[in-house]
């Protein structure tokens, strides 16, 4: 059998909806799950209806009047929608008599590390789960209602009825270790063929949860490790892993093969297609996962595995990833000079404000490190400073190259760097040698885009396959 994920541009307007369906017929005979995401721009909506209390009438129409016009344009009826719409408007209700709305907790990743444009985490994230589900909700009753018309027998159903049961994290949840076999008694039963709804669970106590932006791929891999799938499918609107951001590089290219370090790497340093640790269950059980295209599916796509072999390209680089909007820290002190248990009071001190680290070097008598949410570095300065002095540097940017044994490549560091000193852009910090898969670098955020676009030409990325 096989897992499905459709994201929300392959589900977001008739024709890609319709492709999407199309695929799934197709796939009937190799025995499909299917895992969808809410349409386009409909979580971002309802964040709006759970923070403008004034505009909810106005976006709670604008919700149903999406679904119901897609509906229409793929020849379906309003009857499909009446029971989810029913639910939805008692929600609406709901956060209407409130006066003051539930408190909201932040929207964060699966690994539950908060999203910066989301908003903080509350004492209660319970309302804005239920009423964020609705999104993926209304887009499987939708999803099921289609194919059963098209003749496919179906049903939609919320992962948390379908076993997918997670903590109490809400806003950040994460599935339990027993919710691998609720999930195979939940979905065994096939036909119908199961439309999951990806993003969210519930808890033991039946309280939906969400598993943060981005968890809807994670669903995917949780459902098809579950299930011990041949693969899983995560159809999106590019096809595969891209050697470079499209949007900063026009000659990008897909990127035919990867392993699962060097795809987790990609995504955690800014590659959008895959969110990061959403495939950690895939790769646990060695399942094989597939980025593909639903508008272009003749399209091989990426094949993320286990192990790959490194690309033969000259320096073994296959993607270059960048990631905006990261601040750096540096901690200053002649103390940390032969003294042991430094390090450890500086990242107690970034673990007792919940603030995440992505780089780190050190010297003798410093050490550096990147962020990318910097909510709460206010407050961890003002401890670190009883350490040593403290400069805290913002609008930077850390740009990875990303390849298996590309890090050790003879060579790899000082031709990246020619590249980038002959046209003047400066280095903040280095990041080599942790990892034999990327050479990480930060650099300010307004020379990243011509970094990118410079080592793509500079490493080859434009001129042969990426893999």
């Amino acid at each position: 059998m096989i897992v499905m994920k459709f994201g929300g541009t392959s589900v977001g307007s008739p024709p890609a909806f319709q492709n999407a369906i199309t695929l799934v017929e197709r796939a009937v005979p190799r025995d499909p799950v299917v895992v969808v995401s809410a349409l386009a721009g409909m979580t971002d909506l309802l964040l709006r209806f759970a923070h403008e209390p004034g505009a909810r009438s106005e976006l709670a129409a604008r919700f149903e009047e999406r679904h119901r016009s897609l509906a229409h344009e793929v020849e379906l009826d309003d009857g499909a929608l009446e029971a989810i719409f029913a639910a939805f408007r008692d929600e609406v209700r709901a956060w209407g008599a409130a006066g003051t709305p539930p408190a909201p907790a932040a929207i964060a990743d699966p690994a539950g590390t908060p999203d910066p444009a989301a908003t903080s985490r509350s004492r209660d994230g319970r309302a804005l789960d239920r009423l964020l589900s609705f999104g993926e909700r209304t887009s499987a009753v939708l999803f099921a209602a289609k194919l059963e018309k098209s003749g496919v027998p179906a049903r939609a159903l919320h992962a948390g009825e379908a076993g997918l049961v997670t903590d109490e994290r809400f806003g950040a949840a994460h599935p339990l270790p027993d919710a691998y076999a609720q999930l195979r008694i939940g979905l065994g039963g096939r036909p119908p063929l199961p439309v999951v709804t990806g993003f969210i669970g519930r808890t033991r106590e039946g309280e939906t949860t969400t598993l943060g932006r981005g968890g809807s791929d994670f669903s995917a891999a949780i459902v098809g490790a579950a299930l011990g799938a041949e693969e899983i499918q995560i159809w999106t609107d590019t096809s595969g892993m891209m050697s470079a951001d499209p949007r900063i590089v026009t000659e990008a290219r897909p990127v035919p093969r990867l392993s699962f370090a060097e795809a987790s790497e990609l995504a955690y340093f800014g590659a959008k297609v895959l969110h990061p640790k959403t495939i950690l269950p895939a790769v646990e059980r060695g399942i094989v996962v597939r980025v593909l295209n639903t508008q272009r599916p003749e399209d091989p796509g990426s094949r993320i595995t286990t192990e790959t072999d490194p690309s033969e390209a000259t320096w073994r680089i296959k993607s270059i990833a960048c990631k905006k909007g990261v601040t750096s820290v540096t901690v200053d002190s002649t103390r940390m000079l032969m003294a042991y248990g430094f390090l450890t009071r500086v990242f107690e001190i970034f673990g007792r404000h919940r603030i995440v680290v992505d780089l780190v070097t050190t010297s003798e008598v410093s050490i550096s490190l990147t962020i990318d949410d910097p909510t709460r570095i206010d407050e961890a300065v003002s401890e670190l400073e009883a350490i040593g002095r403290v400069i805290v540097k913002r609008d930077l940017a850390v740009i990875a190259v990303v390849g298996e044994g590309a890090a050790t490549r003879m060579g790899l560091a000082g031709h990246v760097f020619t590249l980038l000193g002959g046209v003047g852009i400066g280095v903040e910090m280095i990041s080599q040698g942790a990892s034999r898969i990327n050479l990480s670098f930060v650099v300010k955020q307004e020379d990243a885009d011509r970094a990118v676009r410079l080592l793509h030409r500079g490493l080859g990325l434009d001129a042969m396959p990426a893999a």
